[in-house]
Protein backbone atom coordinates (compact mmCIF):
# COMPACT_ATOMS: atom_id res chain seq x y z
CA UNK A 1 0.00 0.00 0.00
CA UNK A 2 1.10 3.50 -0.75
CA UNK A 3 1.47 6.39 1.67
CA UNK A 4 -1.26 8.89 0.85
CA UNK A 5 -2.55 12.21 2.06
CA UNK A 6 -6.16 13.11 2.58
CA UNK A 7 -8.14 16.06 3.84
CA UNK A 8 -10.34 15.80 6.91
CA UNK A 9 -12.74 18.50 7.97
CA UNK A 10 -14.51 18.28 11.30
CA UNK A 11 -17.81 20.01 10.59
CA UNK A 12 -19.53 22.69 12.71
CA UNK A 13 -21.80 20.19 14.50
CA UNK A 14 -18.89 18.11 15.81
CA UNK A 15 -16.79 21.17 16.68
CA UNK A 16 -19.73 22.58 18.67
CA UNK A 17 -19.97 19.31 20.61
CA UNK A 18 -16.24 19.38 21.44
CA UNK A 19 -15.48 16.19 19.50
CA UNK A 20 -12.19 17.40 18.01
CA UNK A 21 -10.00 15.46 20.46
CA UNK A 22 -12.13 12.32 20.17
CA UNK A 23 -11.87 12.41 16.38
CA UNK A 24 -8.13 13.16 16.42
CA UNK A 25 -7.50 10.22 18.75
CA UNK A 26 -9.28 7.96 16.25
CA UNK A 27 -6.91 9.19 13.51
CA UNK A 28 -3.88 8.33 15.62
CA UNK A 29 -5.27 4.97 16.77
CA UNK A 30 -5.57 4.04 13.09
CA UNK A 31 -2.04 5.09 12.08
CA UNK A 32 -3.08 8.34 10.41
CA UNK A 33 -0.61 11.13 11.13
CA UNK A 34 -1.74 14.75 11.35
CA UNK A 35 0.67 16.77 9.22
CA UNK A 36 -1.29 20.05 9.08
CA UNK A 37 -4.22 21.46 11.02
CA UNK A 38 -6.13 24.70 11.39
CA UNK A 39 -9.43 25.95 12.68
CA UNK A 40 -11.41 28.25 10.42
CA UNK A 41 -14.84 29.79 10.15
CA UNK A 42 -15.57 29.41 6.45
CA UNK A 43 -16.99 32.32 4.52
CA UNK A 44 -19.99 31.74 2.30
CA UNK A 45 -17.74 32.15 -0.73
CA UNK A 46 -15.27 29.54 0.55
CA UNK A 47 -18.04 27.04 1.29
CA UNK A 48 -19.66 27.63 -2.10
CA UNK A 49 -16.36 27.11 -3.90
CA UNK A 50 -15.32 24.08 -1.86
CA UNK A 51 -18.66 22.33 -2.41
CA UNK A 52 -19.15 23.57 -6.00
CA UNK A 53 -19.27 19.96 -7.22
CA UNK A 54 -22.70 19.76 -5.53
CA UNK A 55 -24.00 23.07 -6.92
CA UNK A 56 -26.79 21.49 -8.98
CA UNK A 57 -27.99 19.24 -6.18
CA UNK A 58 -31.02 20.20 -4.11
CA UNK A 59 -29.11 20.14 -0.82
CA UNK A 60 -26.34 22.54 -1.94
CA UNK A 61 -27.66 25.75 -0.33
CA UNK A 62 -28.44 23.94 2.94
CA UNK A 63 -24.95 22.44 2.93
CA UNK A 64 -23.32 25.84 2.39
CA UNK A 65 -25.41 27.44 5.16
CA UNK A 66 -24.54 24.61 7.54
CA UNK A 67 -20.82 24.80 6.75
CA UNK A 68 -20.70 28.52 7.59
CA UNK A 69 -22.76 28.12 10.78
CA UNK A 70 -19.69 27.66 12.99
CA UNK A 71 -15.98 26.93 12.92
CA UNK A 72 -14.52 23.80 11.35
CA UNK A 73 -11.27 21.97 12.04
CA UNK A 74 -9.34 21.24 8.84
CA UNK A 75 -6.62 18.61 8.89
CA UNK A 76 -4.27 16.91 6.47
CA UNK A 77 -3.78 13.25 7.31
CA UNK A 78 -0.99 11.03 6.04
CA UNK A 79 -0.55 7.29 6.18
CA UNK A 80 -0.69 4.05 4.26
CA UNK A 81 -3.92 3.88 2.26
CA UNK A 82 -5.03 7.05 4.11
CA UNK A 83 -8.00 7.87 1.88
CA UNK A 84 -9.67 4.47 2.18
CA UNK A 85 -8.74 4.13 5.83
CA UNK A 86 -10.23 7.52 6.71
CA UNK A 87 -13.40 6.89 4.69
CA UNK A 88 -13.92 3.67 6.65
CA UNK A 89 -13.34 5.56 9.92
CA UNK A 90 -15.90 8.19 8.88
CA UNK A 91 -18.66 5.72 8.05
CA UNK A 92 -21.54 6.15 5.62
CA UNK A 93 -22.62 9.68 4.70
CA UNK A 94 -25.97 9.19 6.42
CA UNK A 95 -25.07 8.48 10.08
CA UNK A 96 -28.03 6.13 10.58
CA UNK A 97 -26.50 3.84 7.92
CA UNK A 98 -22.92 4.10 9.20
CA UNK A 99 -21.21 1.09 10.72
CA UNK A 100 -21.13 0.90 14.53
CA UNK A 101 -17.80 2.26 15.76
CA UNK A 102 -17.44 4.73 12.90
CA UNK A 103 -17.21 8.47 13.59
CA UNK A 104 -20.59 9.20 12.04
CA UNK A 105 -22.34 6.33 13.83
CA UNK A 106 -20.87 7.23 17.21
CA UNK A 107 -20.86 11.02 17.02
CA UNK A 108 -23.45 12.18 14.47
CA UNK A 109 -26.58 10.05 14.71
CA UNK A 110 -28.36 12.79 16.66
CA UNK A 111 -27.86 15.36 13.86
CA UNK A 112 -30.89 17.46 12.95
CA UNK A 113 -30.14 17.37 9.23
CA UNK A 114 -28.36 15.11 6.76
CA UNK A 115 -25.48 17.60 6.49
CA UNK A 116 -24.79 17.28 10.22
CA UNK A 117 -22.65 14.18 9.85
CA UNK A 118 -19.57 15.34 11.82
CA UNK A 119 -16.83 15.00 9.21
CA UNK A 120 -15.83 15.45 5.58
CA UNK A 121 -13.13 13.43 3.86
CA UNK A 122 -11.62 13.32 0.39
CA UNK A 123 -12.88 10.50 -1.82
CA UNK A 124 -9.93 9.97 -4.20
CA UNK A 125 -6.25 10.92 -4.56
CA UNK A 126 -7.04 13.67 -7.09
CA UNK A 127 -9.77 15.12 -4.89
CA UNK A 128 -7.50 14.96 -1.85
CA UNK A 129 -4.76 16.89 -3.64
CA UNK A 130 -7.21 19.62 -4.72
CA UNK A 131 -8.88 19.86 -1.32
CA UNK A 132 -5.55 20.06 0.51
CA UNK A 133 -4.40 22.80 -1.87
CA UNK A 134 -7.69 24.66 -1.28
CA UNK A 135 -6.95 25.06 2.44
CA UNK A 136 -3.19 24.74 2.88
CA UNK A 137 -0.09 26.32 1.37
CA UNK A 138 2.79 23.87 0.89
CA UNK A 139 4.77 25.49 3.73
CA UNK A 140 1.89 24.83 6.15
CA UNK A 141 2.29 21.07 5.77
CA UNK A 142 4.82 19.58 8.16
CA UNK A 143 6.62 16.47 7.00
CA UNK A 144 7.04 13.97 9.80
CA UNK A 145 10.79 13.62 10.27
CA UNK A 146 10.69 11.31 13.26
Amino acid sequence: MAVERTLSMIKPDAVAKNYIGEIYSRFEANDLCIIAAKMAHLTKEQAEEFYAVHKERPFYSMLVEFMISGPVMITVLEGEDAISKYRTLMGATMPEFAAPGSIRYDLARDGRAANENAVHGSDAPETAAEEIKFFFKPEEICERTR
